[in-house]
């Protein structure tokens, strides 16, 4: 590492680069399929070495059409093409800036003038928004829109084969970015986080245990590519390890993909875990003659044994409901300032913990903060140098905002939030995710909440109807009344939630499944 560190952690030398674990994936697991998709309702398997060959013939097309180090906004779904493409701007030296595809023109047009892209690459979804965006982005040089059909073409005319086969050989170098990556932002303040060719690879290959990821599995990739979580150990890992990628497409195909691939793992957010749980349950419902692994297999394919959650937090109840049937939920923790991984789920962890901390990242607690140092470790904010100054200490640790604690065993547990923290007039500190978690230890509050109004605090509840029909629930806000006064009774003065609101539609989240935070 080049990257002054202030802590121990292992030093690392000669860190590959993408472009490395392309060439040599397809040797290293004998060049098995690597990515799966359902394209005109049949299954289309690429191999390793096909990736590789359609990355790099992307790479060859931006090399000879578009200057180096050019910006690159993209804008689409979780498609074979956004893979392709993602890898042609990482190995042609160029910047990408991956963008929620769900967006509003205004929105995507502020991160491509913020990331001072010049050229967009967009899903054909985004046709609607594009003739708005352009007007509103003055350096937009050059759009283009992903469709198989071009790419195709792409992979055809720019082949290994084709006069420009010379344009992917080149030198990357592993510390200058390649990805502004803006963060998902619970309170709409979004920040692109400049990230190297090292560090996003650098804790991936160099953690000599990894319970989890060592496994060759089938995984179904559902959470959304253009989050770091998603993309680093939805694709990149698994390049590296060796797994088979499902591409699930849109979130409404999620239980027929399900079905359709019988993935043996998949990273989820704690949401589309509850999800799949109240399915899985629906079908016990149904069918009471039915083991409980028996009804998980109609809903999960029957393969699926291990789960991987993040992006929130992730509720031990939630771990424990689903041993009955096979199937084992672990959280690990990460940030985009950190490249997406700082813990490992480890099985052997307690599920109230976010699991064992990587061998290459060391953790400290100052005033209750938990803070990082890593080779994954961001180079800063882009153009926000107060913000990248704020993030990071004069001795090189990056504060994450998070406030916990470390054990004997280097499991590192999470007990809230600095910023979302609610200062009360007493001057009493309230962290409102331990309140909000006592809230979702009752099945009946499917969503929560918490925040401070005129100095007293407020739950805000969206209920779970499906359970109060279940369990003949007809009131059920006077039985949410009754469960806050319950919590009341042991909780602290300052902790007393004086205001309860049940809500008729859910809270609003972030494109992972984030709760916004909207009245902090």
């Amino acid at each position: 590492m080049t990257r002054p560190s202030g802590g121990n952690i292992m030093k690392l030398e000669n860190v590959p680069t993408i472009r490395d674990l392309l060439d040599v994936a397809p040797v290293k697991h004998n060049d098995r399929t690597f990515i799966k998709f359902i394209r005109d309702e049949k299954i289309i398997e690429k191999k390793f070495s096909e990736v590789r060959s359609d990355g790099l013939a992307v790479c060859r097309f931006l090399r000879r059409n578009i200057p180096e180090r050019t910006h690159i906004a993209i804008i689409s779904k979780s498609t074979y093409e956004y893979i392709a493409c993602m890898t042609g701007i990482l190995t042609a030296g160029h910047v990408a800036v991956p963008i929620d595809p769900d967006s509003t023109a205004s929105d995507a047009a502020a991160i491509i003038n913020d990331a001072d892209a010049t050229v967009l690459i967009y899903g054909e979804e985004f046709s609607d928004r594009l003739e708005e965006v352009k007007a509103l982005c003055p350096l937009l040089k050059t759009a283009m829109v992903i469709s198989p059909e071009k790419y195709e073409k792409i992979y055809e005319d720019f082949s290994e084969t084709s006069e420009y086969a010379s344009l992917s050989d080149i030198n990357m170098d592993p510390d200058a970015c390649c990805l502004i990556i803006y963060t998902s932002g619970t309170t709409g303040d979004k920040k692109g986080v400049m990230l190297s060719c090292e560090a996003l690879v650098s804790n991936l290959i160099f953690e000599p245990y990894d319970p989890i990821v060592i496994r060759v599995d089938t995984m179904l990739s559902i959470l959304p590519l253009h989050h770091i979580f998603c993309f680093i150990c939805g694709y990149i890992g698994p390049l590296n390890v060796g797994n088979c990628v499902c591409l699930n497409g849109e979130m409404k195909d999620l239980f027929k993909n399900l079905l359709i691939f019988k993935p043996n793992q998949i990273r989820v957010v704690p949401l589309i875990a509850q999800g799949i749980l109240a399915r899985i349950r629906g079908v016990q419902a149904k069918h009471p003659e039915l083991s409980p692994k028996e009804a998980a297999a109609l809903v999960t394919g029957g393969n699926l044994d291990l789960m991987l959650s993040g992006g929130a937090y992730l509720d031990p109840a939630l771990c424990k409901a689903f041993e009955p049937y096979g199937i084992l939920i672990r959280q690990g923790y990460g940030m985009s300032e950190a490249s997406a991984k700082v813990t490992l789920p480890d099985p052997d962890c307690p599920p109230d913990s976010v699991g064992r901390i990587m061998s290459t990242v060391d953790v400290r607690i100052v005033g209750g903060e938990i803070q990082l140092d890593t080779p994954g470790m961001m180079m800063g904010y882009y153009k926000r140098p107060e913000e990248t100054a704020e993030a990071i200490t004069e001795d090189g640790w990056l504060r994450t905002g998070d406030i916990g604690r470390v054990d004997e065993n280097r499991v590192l547990y999470i007990t809230g939030r600095l910023k979302n923290l609610i200062i009360l007039s007493n001057g009493e500190n309230v962290s409102p995710e331990g309140i909000e978690n006592r809230f979702k230890a009752n099945r009946l509050v499917e969503e929560v909440l918490v925040y401070a109004e005129k100095d007293v605090i407020v739950a805000e509840i969206f209920p779970n109807a499906d359970f109060a029909a279940q369990s003949g629930i007809t009131d059920i806000k006077a039985a949410l009344e009754e469960y806050t006064d319950k919590l009341n009774e042991t909780a602290l003065p300052s902790h007393i939630v004086a205001k309860l609101i049940v809500r008729d539609t859910p809270l609003e989240k972030t494109s992972i499944g984030k709760i916004k935070r909207t009245h902090n």
